[in-house]
């Protein structure tokens, strides 16, 4: 029975990835910025300028994730994700002090300090879990990094709702939640998630499609019921206490899987549960020692480089064209992004909205919908035609330019338009750059890679929001008591969303240029699909 409970089992390989979703569920603490900004701002006498550059610092950190991508390829899952779970406890916990009034506001280098450890905690954690989870299932990756980010994305809703059903929006206690929370659920993943082989067999292949299926509509029905909160207005503390209670059970609704095939394993008899590991498990460790030696006896024996679609160390990756353009479109697309997150709050106020949390939640609710089905859609057209995944990047870039010029014209109602453009299109760009990197560069290195690409993070945050949106604000705003400044108009953000928008017309570009060259490669993928599905269908 030990043996069922492990890791490498099916209900224990399942139950790990159900605390992996649970991970990325609150690990979205890094689009939070909106909600408790403008108390700091009041609280610090900050100018927009400055307010920004305290979001760029918790964007910093992300740069900081290189260090995760390294401990990624050394260190097991659990300790990566221990380590971000007790560095956002420390960063989230000392804001949350300051704004609660239990210790003074702390000098303005020493608050960048703890929102660049906040902001650096998320890349551990998404580390952990992207990299483990795609080398679990990699088979499937589109689904898997779509359901992961996509829970990334809804855990700004998340937050959000839950903190205004029962905090009535006090940024304290929302800086709390995000104190204590995040440390909390990581400490599940620690004891569950492992690396384990991936599937083996097209009916394990099969088996995971249909289980990823069941935890797509979970999530699709989770993000249906948190837009409903939204869009129904003010709720009476009752309703709000039980919406939160309601929220956790469909939150914990993907425990149905591991539970399902806990039971399953129950009914076989011990004798025969035993067989079908060692025969399942033996030829998985097998495969995968058998890929890694090929790989560095290719490597070491031919002494060629790597085309794409091959396995590449980071220096390899970085010696390609490919990769620059892959990062560039990436920082069009998530650059421009994060800086209507980062923003949302003053935009809301400059066009006169009292209350902006619902754009928060609408960006992170819609955010949601374009990571999970970017992610299948991508993988379906894959199979079914050999599609190269980043086209999808060039649709979503000529939609977010689209978004922007209506938030540009600033008409009734273009706010809620343009938050839930920027929300699809930015989880589109998340969901689909995180498998086709895997797919380019392969995945022993991955890690590291990945957190290469996230450089974006900050990057298109110093840019974008720190540089551009944070200057063009402070050139049209007035100053108030008390040393900060305030803008009210249509005209504060107008240049700003102008220019975003031609940025990602040139990511446009990027994204098509790379889906040309990348071409060849999805081609061969699609025909190694259809080649197993057609082997195993003559076995039948």
């Amino acid at each position: 029975m030990g043996v069922k409970l492990s890791p490498a089992s099916p209900a224990g390989k399942w139950l790990g990835f159900v605390t992996a979703v649970w991970v990325q569920a609150i690990s979205g603490n890094n689009y939070t910025f909106s909600n408790y900004s403008d108390a700091l701002k009041t609280l610090m006498g900050l100018t927009q300028l400055q307010l920004n550059s305290l979001s760029v610092a918790k964007d910093v950190g992300k740069a900081f994730g290189i260090f995760a991508g390294l401990a990624s390829d050394r260190l097991p899952t659990p300790v990566i994700l221990l380590i971000g779970s007790v560095e956002g406890f420390i960063g989230y916990g000392v804001q949350w002090l300051v704004v609660s009034g239990r210790i003074q506001p702390l000098p303005y280098w020493a608050m960048c300090i703890f929102l660049c450890m906040g902001g650096n905690s998320t890349t551990w954690m998404n580390t952990a879990i992207l990299v483990t989870c795609i080398r679990n299932f990699r088979r499937n990756r589109g689904p898997v990094s779509g359901i992961l980010k996509g829970y990334v994305g809804l855990s700004t809703a998340i937050f959000t709702d839950v903190c205004s059903a029962l905090f009535a929006d006090d940024p304290a206690k929302f800086l709390m939640m995000l104190t204590v929370v995040p440390f909390v659920v990581c400490l599940a993943a620690i004891l569950f998630l492992r690396e384990i082989p991936p599937s083996h067999t097209a009916a394990e292949e099969n088996e995971e499609t249909k289980f990823f299926g069941v935890i797509n509509v979970l999530a699709v029905i989770i993000a249906l019921y948190l837009l409903a909160f939204d869009v129904t207005g003010s709720h009476g503390r009752l309703f709000s206490q039980i919406f939160a209670a309601i929220l956790l059970i469909l939150l914990a609704s993907p425990l149905s899987i591991p539970i399902y095939l806990g039971v399953k394993n129950l009914i076989r008899s011990g004798a025969e549960s035993f067989d079908v590991e060692e025969s399942v498990t033996k030829p998985l460790l097998a495969e995968t020692a058998e890929v890694e030696k090929k790989v560095e006896t290719t490597s070491d024996a031919e002494k060629r480089r790597p085309v794409l679609g091959e396995e590449h160390t980071i220096f390899e990756a970085l010696q390609t064209v490919d990769f620059w353009i892959l990062f560039g479109s990436f920082l069009c697309g998530v650059g421009t992004g994060l800086a209507v997150q980062n923003n949302m709050g003053q935009m809301g106020l400059a066009l006169g909205y009292a209350d902006v949390s619902m754009f928060v939640s609408l960006t992170s609710i819609w955010g949601f919908f374009g990571r999970i089905s970017s992610g299948w859609i991508s993988e379906y057209f894959i199979k079914r035609a050999g599609a190269p995944r980043p086209i999808w990047n060039a649709a979503s870039q000529i939609l977010m330019a689209l978004g922007y010029v209506v938030m540009a014209m600033a008409m009734p109602g273009s706010l809620y338009v343009g938050s839930i453009v920027v929300g699809i299109c930015y989880g589109v760009r998340l969901a689909v750059t995180v498998p086709t990197a895997s797919e380019l560069f392969g995945l022993k290195y991955y890690g590291l890679i990945y957190n290469i690409l996230i450089l974006n993070l900050p990057l298109g945050s110093f840019l974008f929001s720190g540089l551009l949106a944070g200057f063009l604000y402070d050139a049209q705003a007035t100053s108030t008591p008390g040393g900060g400044n305030t803008c009210i108009g249509a005209h504060c953000y107008r240049l700003v969303f102008i220019i975003m928008a031609i940025v990602c017309v040139i990511g446009f570009g990027l994204d098509v240029l790379i889906s040309i060259r990348t071409k060849s490669i999805y081609a061969k993928i699609y025909a190694s699909k259809k080649a197993k599905k057609s082997s195993v269908s003559f076995v039948q």
